[in-house]
């Protein structure tokens, strides 16, 4: 199991506070603070992100009209038709500022909020933020009980150094805010000021806006929270434990005081004290859990999934959470049996939140490992066009042609659309590899090579044909290939390694191939290939003690069976047929069908 494909990504330990109104149940708990609003599509469409973070402060308690009720009774004059039309062309055909002019100066004539929104539409579209300011003050001036306008003048005031104009309007949400829902406003307020270019002051406006809530635990963890954003982590620590004293069973404080604590140690204390005292706290487990993933305790991290599981046996993130866990730590079964279960409750619930891709990937390479093509090629055939739809269909034809099925597996490669000169490269890349797989060098040879007729400086293209090349015994080829691959990389210490290894293999030219692989290994000095490159070469030159010892460097750092063949050889030759014999035996244990082994130990008449 490929470790890459078990990476654990769970929710951070404080989501972001947005969307809760005044007038909802304010149950303090960590899920309150998680949700998510979706911007209507204008104008906020050209809105930068921290403009639209900024748009959904709490609404004000008291009910607020329709604003169709308030808006102005306007007469649709020819001379008003006609700007707005006018404008309307002047921007589609990209001229920006006439066209939001226009509207500006109509909206002023006839205080119709409708026309400031649309002049700020078009600022936010251009990418003028001071023009849209000017807007959008007009628009909540002609129409100041606008929650919509509100939520964007506020959002600029926070791009700007005005901080100050933006006080009265949070000093009056907050009054009207009903109690149970304060506290959740003020962390809303925090993510807002975050926003500000001038971190000091808005510090120092949160201070004064929560001054009168100090009883709430709430208004210490906005002060934890900005503090802590500002790089204050004392203060910060300081309001948090405020903010945890005044709520000591508090989901929120506890995952604040952990956020700002000062190291893992800390942070793991605070959370398990928490979670001894109230162990039905999902919130803080799940946060636990994340710690110990940062830390690889990945089989604690997998208890306490195991614990939340036993409180709901459906939930699909702890079913994810745990087969990711146990691929992980190399428990296969049990990260089977979480996965399709996962993927069942997703069949029985559907979530278009959620994506199935990795535990898809996951079942396929488990099948694989345990040579269970159907299933693999069944998992992989459930993948949807995504970012890993390619890699699924590459999966696709490699298992098809390790079942023996070649034709099918070019058939799936052919029938790829890919995506750019990366992808139409990568699918190349497989097919030859395929063919060399299956003994058909010569046709991979002729695949790399049409595609080296559209694309002859492609790199990656130019190096699978030079080693094409070399299997067909196709010397000057394969040199011609490196060359030009040499003069567009320099850099590229395969190429150097490849040719000089090819020259070392071969017992010719031997102080150019020599030249090569030092150049090789000067750029990747712990390269295991390059290393057996530079022992092998020194063993051609008759350096049988540098030889020795630059293999014995390479084996360590990856005991690859051709590289235990070469040592091999070297101790043979030195007369260290016992030590020879135990490496040839280990690579035998690898790999029983090594063509290297077998020639190598013909060609010295040993055996072992």
């Amino acid at each position: 199991m490929k470790k890459a494909l078990a990476i654990v990504t769970l929710s951070s330990l404080l989501s972001a506070c947005a969307g809760v109104t005044p007038g909802s149940d304010s149950k303090d708990n960590a899920s309150a603070t998680t949700a998510t609003a979706t911007p209507e599509a204008t104008p906020a469409a050209a809105a930068s992100s921290d403009q639209l973070a900024a748009r959904k402060l709490a609404p004000r308690a008291m009910p607020v009209k329709p604003p169709e009720e308030q808006l102005p009774a306007v007469p649709l004059t020819k001379e008003l038709l006609f700007k707005v039309l006018s404008s309307e062309i002047a921007f589609q055909r990209g001229n920006w500022q006439s066209a939001y002019v226009t509207l500006l100066g109509a909206a002023q004539q006839t205080r119709d909020p409708r026309l400031a929104r649309r002049a700020a539409e078009m600022a936010l579209s251009a990418k003028q933020a001071n023009e849209a300011l000017v807007a959008i003050r007009l628009w909540r001036e002609l129409a100041p009980e606008s929650e919509e306008a509100t939520q964007y003048y506020l959002g600029f005031i926070m791009l700007s150094n005005n901080l100050a104009e933006a006080r009265p309007i949070l000093e009056q949400r907050l009054k009207d805010a009903l109690p149970q829902a304060r506290g959740i406003m003020m962390l809303q307020i925090q993510r807002l000021l975050a926003r500000a270019q001038d971190k000091a002051a808005a510090f120092t406006l949160l201070e004064q806006l929560v001054a009168p809530y100090t009883s709430i635990s709430e208004a210490h963890l906005a002060l934890a929270q900005e503090a802590f954003s500002t790089g204050n982590s004392i203060r910060a620590r300081e309001e948090a434990q405020i903010a945890l004293n005044l709520k000591p069973d508090s989901e929120l404080a506890i995952l604040t005081t952990a956020q700002v604590a000062a190291d893992n140690g800390e942070v793991e204390r605070i959370l398990t004290d928490f979670l001894n005292k109230y162990p039905g706290s999902r919130e803080v487990r799940v946060a636990y859990a994340r710690t110990l993933i940062d830390q690889k305790q990945y089989e604690r991290a997998r208890s306490q999934f195991e614990i939340l599981l036993k409180g709901d046996k459906q939930d699909a993130t702890t079913l994810l959470a745990l087969g990711l866990l146990n691929a992980q730590i190399g428990d296969t079964k049990a990260a089977e049996r979480y996965l399709i279960a996962y993927l069942d409750q997703l069949s029985k619930h559907p979530d278009e939140s959620r994506d199935t891709t990795q535990a898809l990937l996951i079942l396929s390479q488990i099948a694989a490992d345990r040579n269970d093509t159907d299933a693999a090629l069944k998992w992989l055939s459930q993948v949807e066009p995504g970012d890993a739809y390619l890699d699924a269909q590459l999966r696709r034809a490699q298992l098809l042609s390790k079942r023996g099925d070649l034709d099918a597996a070019r058939k799936v490669l052919a029938e790829i659309e890919t995506n750019g000169d990366r992808e139409k490269t990568q699918v190349t890349q497989v097919e030859a590899q395929l063919l060399r797989d299956a003994n058909h060098p010569q046709e991979a040879f002729k695949v790399l090579e049409t595609a080296l007729k559209t694309d002859p400086n492609n790199p990656d293209l130019l190096y699978d044909y030079a080693m094409t090349a070399e299997k067909l015994d196709n010397l000057s080829t394969m040199e011609s290939a490196l060359r030009k691959l040499i003069a567009l990389a320099p850099e590229n210490q395969q190429a150097y390694n490849a040719l000089g290894y090819s020259l070392a293999d071969r017992n010719i030219r031997l102080p150019e191939a020599l030249t090569l692989i030092q150049k090789a290994l000067s750029l990747a000095p712990h390269d295991p290939f390059i290393v057996d490159s530079m022992g092998w070469v020194q063993y051609r030159l008759g350096n049988l003690g540098e030889a020795e010892s630059h293999l014995r460097d390479a084996y360590t750092l990856l005991p690859d069976p051709e590289i235990g063949v070469h040592l091999g050889e070297v101790l043979w030759v030195k007369g260290q047929k016992t030590d020879a014999q135990k490496f040839w035996r280990e690579v035998q244990r690898k790999d029983p069908q090594n063509d290297t082994l077998k020639s190598t130990l013909a060609r010295l008449r040993a055996n072992l």
